[in-house]
């Protein structure tokens, strides 16, 4: 194996000890390992320092991800999130368990928007657990959908992992972002599907029943106090129809192939959906300026690890670059010669691997390149290749025993996390490694 290949054992094994083992925070993980990763380089040190960080502080992404995570904030605090699963309890509530559906498409509308796996679970866990528990869904179930579902929050696009892999270097030349953007939300689709068939296997193994009638609001009266919430999926929707498809095709002819270039979904998507949560969630802000700063400050927390994570994971990545990781690993996995549905299965398991312990952020920055090459060399998609590595990523929030998302559920749900273990392995896990090995070699249909 080459020295590229041992920087990234070495890059791996050192954040995984630093997370998990030292149990300090992934950002301060991810600087330890940028520095372990430029040692690789000898006299050449400060050099591949200068390469990293040079790369990380070029790209839009990084403002896109600090962006979001605001945005979710935001979202939470200001009650636009209750108000779509009002509306969403009025249409499933009375279904036989329906607080688990709820749970589940609730957790997708949040992923669309706000793309943190822990932020997806306290967020939707605040609201469904006590609503399944009342409706007699055993706590540590409840807690498994809840933990279990927010790998929503970073299967569908927009997500901080999506930017991530589209801005490496090895991506960046193959993949489109509007092709990919289009093949991951199909893609997403097929997880989401999954996830409401657990609920329906779950609703009948455990004999859950409706929710009590007195719980669920008039669709009429749901709909009328909370539509406007709705309207926060147009800082998405837009700039896909300003850009994308027949209507894209359309304004390109208006306003001119340069203008089109200049307009980034990079940008233009959270800046949108920063307006729409603004004024929707208008009355509920902080009115002076202390309290703005005590609002702004409670997301401090947050940046801190997402920041020094998203920074040092795209300079840890250009680092492995440089050092020569794509060929040489490829020449690794490729001496396998598998063929691509073989590698799909073999790369599937190599993200899900990785992503237990990290986030699904720092494991798309650690080998989201690495196995994007090689499906690619392997015969694969590049699209295909793309999402291969971004849903097998998004099983971070449910992989035992590191996911946050896991604690922060059985927390809230006050169970045992252990109990939560197996089952978010056979039910979420598997399955979901399942659905990015079909997607390689195009067995299970997604655009591209």
């Amino acid at each position: 194996m080459g020295l590229a290949v041992w920087a990234l054992i070495a890059y791996i094994g050192v954040i995984v000890v630093w997370s998990v083992v030292v149990k300090r925070g992934i950002g301060e993980a991810m600087i330890v390992g940028f520095v372990v990763v430029c040692a690789f380089g000898g006299p050449q040190f400060l050099e591949m320092v200068s390469v990293g960080l040079q790369a990380a502080f070029d790209q839009e992404i990084v403002f896109a991800a600090l962006a979001f995570t605001f945005i979710g904030f935001l979202l939470a605090s200001t009650g636009v999130i209750d108000r779509q699963v009002d509306i969403l309890n009025s249409l499933l509530g009375r279904l036989r368990g329906g607080a688990g559906y709820v749970a589940t498409v609730g957790s997708a509308l949040f992923g669309a928007v706000a793309h943190s796996g822990s932020a997806n679970a306290a967020t939707m866990g605040s609201v469904a657990i006590p609503w399944m528990k009342r409706s007699n869904w055993p706590p540590h179930v409840a807690a498994t959908v809840v933990a279990g579902n927010a790998g929503n929050g970073t299967v569908i696009p927009p997500s901080a992992s999506f930017f991530i892999l589209i801005g490496t270097a090895t991506v960046a030349p193959f993949v489109v972002l509007d092709e990919l953007l289009l093949a991951m939300f199909a893609a997403a689709g097929w997880c989401v599907l999954w996830r409401l068939i657990v609920i329906f296997v779950f609703v009948r193994r455990h004999k859950i029943g409706r929710v009590d009638a007195a719980d669920i609001l008039p669709f009429g009266r749901s709909f009328r106090s909370g539509w406007t919430s709705l309207l926060v999926f147009l800082g998405i929707l837009i700039p896909v129809l300003v850009t994308l498809g027949p209507s894209g095709e359309a304004i390109g002819g208006v306003i001119g192939a340069d203008a089109m270039e200049a307009i980034s979904l990079i940008v233009w998507m959270p800046v949108l959906l920063l307006i729409f949560a603004v004024v929707l969630g208008w009355r509920r802000l902080p009115r002076g300026g202390r309290a703005w700063y005590a609002f702004v400050a409670k997301t401090a927390p947050r940046y801190r690890d997402i920041g020094a994570t998203l920074v040092f994971a795209f300079a840890g990545g250009a680092v492995l670059t440089e050092l020569g990781l794509a060929d040489q690993l490829s020449a690794v996995l490729n001496g396998l010669n598998a063929s691509p549905v073989v590698m799909s299965i073999i790369v599937a398991v190599m993200v899900v691997l990785v992503a237990g312990p990290l986030s699904s952020t720092a494991t798309i920055a650690t080998i989201g390149g690495i196995g994007f090459s090689v499906l690619m060399v392997s015969g694969v998609d590049p699209i295909l290749a793309a999402c291969v590595v971004l849903v097998a990523a998004s099983t971070e929030g449910a992989s035992p025993p590191g996911a946050s998302a896991i604690y922060i559920a059985t927390g809230i749900a006050q169970v045992n996390p252990v109990k939560t273990f197996v089952p978010l392995v056979v039910w979420y896990v598997l399955p979901i490694l399942a659905i990015a090995a079909l997607i390689g070699p195009g067995w299970l249909p997604v655009p591209h």
